[in-house]
């Protein structure tokens, strides 16, 4: 056998040159197969590309029967080599026979061989076929064997994905790789996008597999290591991250990866077969994403996500990329994939140019979710190994009506989405429509419908919609845009800005709702095992005084001369609404005592989000102006269901007895204390939620601005005392489901309502 430290180097020498000339890819993959088994001293060296109907096919073989190429077709988990494709590992037997999974094919004559090494030919954590070794006497094959065919399928990888093979396949057969994809994940936000593929963090374009000079390689796996572990020493020593917290917990995770040996010592023998440097940590990465994929330990499935931020880290010191590419720089049509963000990082980028979202995780109410939503970009989660589906620059359909996505599709799929987009514009011109008609239903009761705004961008929807006013304004989006304290004098532009936009219509500011998931680069970070329900919003409003007050003076300088409306988010307790309105009194005498104008009125309520409020509403309603129903919030607390974790986020029905028999009681005590109630939560973006609040009473609804089309179209058609009639006996009503879901799209149909 050749010796392990120049067979490979050898071969991947040869193979460069190969995948240079030019011949023809059939011609190209059996040059491929000969130089292998010769190189590695074996009788037989087969590839199988696995196709997309999930069947691998044999396209090239040195040792077996040549009239079997393009003829054996194996399905995914058959035979030896449907295990290493199904498995994503390789697999080294000395007695193939023997093996239970083993089975035999006449056409390839592969009867007389007994060793076996097959290694599973991958691209970013994906199977793309598998390649095969065999000799007819039984022998093991040594280790650096199988990190020769390892680093060997990597180089026929980039060839399958390149798409280079698709015109020796069958129509309707090609190989799996570059061809249409269609994967269904959860509707995160409405709407249909056409588009092209950017990843949110790029994988690095490597242009060079095969190493020229072994021991500079060597020297520069190194050096980006040393670097890499360098710059994570510093992070970790820096002020804002010394003191502890979960974005410290993230960097000591990062640190001792870097820092095990094991992951260096695998980055160093994959150089060792003859790969770049950055080629290496490649293919490392695409083996352990393989692996982890297959595996159900959550724990082990989160390591997988340090491992590959670590590995983007290392890539990019490697190619001299410091830092991804500008978020900025998005081409026409972006969609974006990504495997997690929050919503700040959705905020970065130009929203002129982005029309659609896929993520790996993430839920309907998680708030990367919601922002989606307000921006109007169509949005898919929960897509298994969505950054690894497809390449930048690839054709993608993201359609968040049915959750379902397509990748490089076809011309037949295409033109079919684009007629959708189509008849979606023409019922979007019918909504512009009905702008100017006042918001009644059809027995004659008013409905103010509002929208949800968070930064200057979100103004120009008073116009388009000719909305009642903006029913919630998250003032914590531009604190989250940032990367300091917004000064109290950008924050009185911010509000300035928005009041001056509103004109005589009505603005409700709800004051910072920020921690948990919402967290701000360059505030403090505590580590909480349950952030929903931790240090947020007014809590950390009520024991970080100065931030509140710099904002209610902010708030109360921009309101000079007008009506305002402040809102407390996450009050649990009616002394914590005493101690946030005590503030906004303090700095209303300040400001009165400094010769500033002051508001004609202030008009100061509080969310309700938190259950046990529902058993303080009576003493709320005497102190309180009015009140509004964070209906995301209110839903997870009252069912412990996280709403960001997709294991339970679709366990129980937002339309179910227990929630509505809550938003029934709110809004009659309000109105039985003369208080206003309304509902700003994501229930009131939806036709079917916002049919059911008018039903309970409620006559104020601020939803996201796409979605006032809609749910005033079917608020025209509603009889409001029909709907009553029909929906309040359901709620006391004994029954074995709790939600009224089919209910109530059965009274929908009856009254040729459109949802």
């Amino acid at each position: 056998m050749r010796s392990a430290s120049s067979g490979p180097r050898v071969l991947l020498r040869r193979l460069r040159e190969v995948m240079a000339e030019q011949v023809s890819a059939q011609e190209r993959l059996d040059k491929i197969v000969v130089l292998i088994a010769a190189n590695m001293v074996a009788e037989v060296c087969s590839t199988y590309v696995l196709r997309v109907d999930n069947t691998l096919e044999l396209y090239a073989t040195e040792g077996l029967n040549r009239d079997a190429v393009h003829r054996t077709v194996l399905t995914a988990h058959e035979g030896l080599v449907g295990l290493v494709a199904s498995e994503a590992t390789p697999l080294n037997l000395s007695d193939a026979q023997s093996h239970p999974a083993f089975s035999f094919r006449p056409e390839t004559g592969e009867e007389i061989y007994n060793s076996f090494l097959g290694v599973p030919i991958l691209r970013a954590g994906n199977t793309l076929g598998v390649l095969v070794v065999q000799n007819r006497a039984r022998r093991t094959y040594v280790e650096e064997e199988v990190e020769a065919l390892q680093t060997t399928a990597m180089v026929v990888a980039e060839m399958i994905a390149s798409g280079e093979l698709a015109a020796l396949a069958q129509p309707g057969l090609e190989p799996a790789a570059r061809h249409s994809i269609r994967q269904t994940g959860a509707i995160l936000s409405d709407g249909i996008a056409l588009g092209h593929v950017v990843l949110h963090e790029p994988r690095v374009v490597i242009t060079n597999y095969i190493a020229e000079d072994l021991p500079k390689e060597i020297r520069r796996l190194e050096a980006a290591l040393a670097k890499l572990r360098a710059d994570l020493d510093r992070m970790l020593e820096r002020g804002d991250v010394v003191d502890g917290g979960e974005h410290r917990e993230v960097l000591e995770a990062y640190r001792m990866f870097a820092n095990d040996h094991g992951w260096s010592h695998r980055l160093q023998e994959a150089v060792a077969t003859g790969l770049t440097a950055e080629a290496a940590v490649e293919r490392v990465q695409s083996d352990t994403r393989a692996r982890m994929l297959r595996s159900t330990d959550p724990y082990l499935r989160d390591r997988l996500h340090d491992l590959e931020d670590l590995g983007h880290r290392l890539m990019r010191q490697l190619v001299g990329q410091d830092h991804a590419p500008s978020r900025e720089q998005l081409p026409e049509n972006a969609i974006l994939i990504a495997r997690a963000m929050g919503p700040a990082a959705l905020l970065d980028y130009d929203r002129k140019r982005l029309r659609g979202l896929v993520l790996e995780e993430g839920t309907a109410n998680s708030h990367v979710s919601i922002v989606a939503r307000a921006l109007g970009i169509p949005a898919v989660g929960e897509v298994p190994n969505a950054p690894g589906i497809a390449d930048p620059g690839d054709a993608i359909i993201v359609d968040g009506t049915s959750g379902a996505i397509y990748v490089r599709p076809s011309a037949e799929i295409e033109s079919a989405y684009a007629e959708r987009v189509r008849f979606r514009a023409r019922r979007q011109a019918q909504y512009i429509a009905l702008r100017d008609k006042p918001c009644v239903t059809k027995d004659g009761q008013p409905v103010d419908l509002m929208i949800n705004a968070g930064l200057l961008i979100d103004l120009p929807h008073l116009e388009d919609t000719n909305c009642s006013g903006i029913g919630l304004f998250r003032t914590e989006l531009q604190f989250m845009v940032g990367q300091n304290l917004p000064r109290t004098s950008e924050q009185l532009a911010l509000y300035r800005a928005v009041l001056d936009a509103a004109g005589d219509k009505p603005v409700t500011f709800r004051t910072l709702d920020i921690g948990g998931d919402k967290a701000v680069p360059y505030m403090e970070t505590v580590a909480e095992e349950n952030p929903a329900l931790g240090w947020r919003a007014i809590r950390l409003g009520l024991d970080r005084p100065g931030l509140l007050r710099g904002q209610v003076r902010a708030l109360l300088r921009a309101g000079g001369g007008r009506a305002l409306r402040i809102m407390f988010p996450m009050i649990s307790e009616v002394a914590e609404f005493d101690q946030a309105k005590a503030i906004i009194e303090r700095e209303l005498t300040y400001l009165r005592q400094h010769g500033h104008a002051l508001p004609e009125r202030v008009d100061v309520g509080t969310m309700v989000e938190v259950p046990a409020l529902l058993y303080q509403l009576d003493e709320l309603l005497r102190k309180v102006d009015f009140v509004s129903v964070g209906s995301n919030d209110l839903f997870q607390f009252m069912f412990a269901v996280d709403r960001g974790n997709s294991k339970v986020s679709n366990r129980f029905d937002t339309l179910s007895a227990p929630i509505l028999r809550a938003l029934r009681d709110i809004v009659t005590k309000a109105k039985a204390a003369g208080k206003s109630a309304s509902l700003c939560g994501e229930m009131a973006s939806q036709p079917l939620g916002a049919l059911v609040l008018i039903a309970l009473g409620y006559r104020s609804l601020s939803l996201s601005a796409t979605a006032h089309g809609p749910v005033k179209a079917m608020i025209l058609d509603l009889d409001a005392k029909k709907a009553e009639a029909t929906i309040m006996p359901l709620l006391d009503a004994p029954s074995g489901s709790i939600s009224i879901r089919d209910k109530l799209r059965n009274f929908a149909d009856a009254e040729g309502l459109t949802l």
